[in-house]
């Protein structure tokens, strides 16, 4: 990630500071839904008996830092085979579209998302870890959907 980046960030922390970045339900279930930018969307599930049969609700506003932490997170719970992208993508990020790219490409030797439209996808994580990610998970893809009740009535429990 380029400095210019990272200041910004930083600067976007102190003006408008997201604190609620995920909540953690059931440990045993398989499922994990990722609300990307829709901070309503996400406090509708943190807040709804559906937190007793997810594993974890949580936002992506990042294709960097954001999806290395879903990488990290599946491959440290690796119970979780599904992960329900839904919500409005962040503008200029496009974080979900990484994530789906990701899932689908792996990263290059500079481990940039292969054929991401994102501005700095670049990752950290272990190509080991990338490639758990990409064989052991399922990507529900909802992006724009933000109706509670429809993405509901999407989500299958094992």
């Amino acid at each position: 990630m380029n400095i210019i980046a990272e200041a910004i960030g930083e600067l976007c922390k102190v003006v408008l500071p997201i604190p609620e970045e995920y909540f953690k339900g059931n440990p045993k279930s398989s499922v994990a839904i990722c609300t990307l930018s829709s901070m309503d969307l996400l406090k509708k599930f943190s807040n709804s008996d559906i937190l007793k049969d997810i594993s974890i609700v949580g936002r992506l506003l990042s294709e960097n830092k954001g999806i290395d932490s879903i990488v990290e997170y599946v491959n440290n719970y690796q119970k979780i085979n599904t992960i329900v992208v839904c919500g409005k993508e962040v503008w200029g990020h496009k974080a979900g579209h990484s994530l789906f790219e990701l899932h689908k490409n792996g990263v290059d030797k500079n481990y940039r998302i292969i054929n991401s439209s994102s501005p700095d996808p670049y990752l950290t994580v272990s190509k080991l870890k990338i490639k758990h990610f990409q064989n052991n998970v399922h990507l529900v893809n909802l992006i724009n959907e933000t109706n509670y009740e429809k993405i509901l009535s999407k989500i299958k429990f094992p």
